[in-house]
């Protein structure tokens, strides 16, 4: 189930599920790294307390300190620098009496210095004990009682350390009761105890932060959900159903124009598709009408075939049964003729769409086609010489992208085109140029030139114009000159020569790739 999900889900349902779980593993780490935070600092804090019970101990150990009020209480007022970053130590012995408090301190010398000059103060003493009095009840009353915590700690007979974290009267404190020990022997225990408020807030400031980093990530993936469903999976959604609609051939195909527009991936998706649907439809249309047209120009050969047999048949005459079988064996030959270029056309056209284009420089095929023509041409009778002019390229290559066979194909159909037409001893240029960001060749002859109205019919199938040489062309040369052209991006344009100059024109552009 899981893998069919995947497999079958959309990529903003994976994305979210995604993150989902990545959310719930940041979740887990959150809660287990807050849960274990307070414990560390509290950790942390007693570990200090420890470091000062120690020197405490050895203190009451060198000095030999009995655990008894007054000593207790002395020994807290000379070594009260020990406990200049803390809260409250307190001396307890071991029933659990307290002995000494260091936030009684202020309060047993005030009442010990009082004792010693109560002669000189009599009336104010009285008055200074009632205010010392009340300001120890005071700080009694913001403070709290340990008794029951040393109690604990007695009863349950513990050898180690022992921390306690509450909070008591809205403030956090930390504990720390241990043993004191001298040679072995128990003397009394001693307790550390500090407002540790900076622990809750460490931990609250933590927690936050994490919060806020969590509300920010969430934040950040919503809006690049949001993106990535608006600018990204949504068009590509809309180019899948685009595709889908012309493969079942749904004529209700929605419009993505809006897409080609866009100069980015997408919008390179979209027109790169939309050329290649027009680019089989018109392959389409092409195989279409090119089988109609090749019906309806065997069709002629056909009906006249047809009507000579019928009169072979019939007639006895040596003379006219020799007229007729010249008429059949011609209008076989043509059928022939169409039929085999024909099938060589879409043969060019496959290997031309499965063939990759390479870097080719389109003056060298030129120069080795035309140096084939000449060598062919010398032993005719017409003595048509073809000159080249590559003056223009400064000898710089022609660069362009094809196929080197069909780019031979297009000059030497060209060339024997040209020759063709053209009468005995003339001459044939051929010029290699650069025409702003194309490549163009350019064929002239010294023939008649063209006689129709419409020049670019000549490039239709089947079109040809040599009323002596009827039926011994197929009419496909220049329409495979052009389908080759096209299909590497280029144009043909066929005129005739302008001024003194008589014959014909072609023009081939072709993209130069660099």
């Amino acid at each position: 189930m899981k893998s069919n999900f995947f497999s079958s889900s959309s990529i903003l349902k994976k994305f979210l599920v995604f993150n989902l779980i990545i959310f719930l593993f940041l979740g887990i780490w959150t809660y287990l790294y807050l849960s274990a935070t307070k414990p560390n600092l509290i950790k942390n804090r007693s570990n200090q307390h420890t470091k000062i019970i120690n020197n405490t101990t050895d203190h009451i150990n060198r000095l030999n300190i009995e655990f008894t009020k007054e000593n207790a209480t002395e020994f807290l007022l000379s070594t009260r620098f020990l406990f200049q970053n803390l809260d409250r130590v307190q001396l307890y012995d071991l029933n659990s009496n307290l002995l000494a408090d260091t936030d009684t301190l202020d309060l047993a010398q005030d009442i010990f210095v009082i004792s010693q000059d109560v002669q000189e103060t009599s009336i104010d003493a009285s008055e200074e004990n009632v205010d010392a009095t009340e300001s120890a009840k005071k700080k009694e009353s913001l403070t709290f009682s340990t008794d029951n915590y040393v109690k604990t700690y007695v009863e349950k007979n513990i050898n180690e350390k022992l921390i306690i974290s509450e909070t008591i009267n809205n403030n956090f404190y930390v504990m720390t009761i241990n043993l004191v020990k001298s040679s072995n022997q128990n003397k009394g225990y001693i307790v550390v105890s500090e407002i540790a408020n900076d622990i809750l807030i460490a931990v609250e400031e933590r927690k936050n932060f994490i919060l806020r980093t969590v509300f920010l990530v969430a934040l950040v993936i919503l809006i690049f959900s949001v993106f990535l469903n608006k600018y990204i999976l949504k068009p590509i959604r809309a180019l899948v159903l685009y595709t889908k609609a012309i493969k079942e051939k749904d004529e209700k195909i929605d419009k993505h124009e809006k897409y080609f527009l866009r100069k980015d991936e997408i919008g390179q998706l979209s027109r790169s598709l939309n050329e290649m649907t027009e680019d089989l439809y018109k392959r389409i249309d092409i195989a279409e009408t090119f089988s109609s047209d090749l019906a309806h120009e065997i069709r002629n050969p056909l009906t006249s075939l047809k009507g000579a047999s019928e009169v072979l048949e019939n007639t006895s005459d040596s003379e006219k049964r020799k007229k007729l079988i010249k008429v059949i064996s011609h209008d076989v030959e043509r059928i022939e003729r169409l039929i085999t270029d024909y099938s060589q056309m879409l043969k060019d056209e496959a290997s031309l769409s499965r063939a990759k284009m390479t870097k080719i420089d389109l003056s060298s095929v030129v120069n080795s086609v035309v140096e084939d023509f000449n060598s062919d041409l010398l032993n005719s009778k017409k003595n048509i010489k073809i000159n080249i002019n590559n003056s223009n390229l400064n000898g710089s290559k022609l660069n362009v992208l094809g196929v080197e066979s069909k780019l031979e194909q297009i000059v030497a159909n060209l060339l024997d085109n040209a020759v063709s037409f053209s009468p005995s001893n003339s001459k044939i240029s051929v010029l290699c140029n650069i025409k702003k960001k194309d490549a163009q060749l350019i064929i002239e002859d010294e023939g008649p030139g063209f006689n129709e109205k419409n020049i670019d019919k000549i490039f239709n199938r089947f079109y040809s114009n040599r009323p002596e040489k009827f039926g011994e062309h197929s009419g496909l040369g220049l329409n495979i000159v052009k389908n080759i052209i096209e299909l590497h991006g280029g144009s043909i344009l066929a005129s005739n020569q302008t001024g003194n100059k008589k014959g014909a024109r072609i023009e081939v552009l072709l993209p130069i790739y660099k």
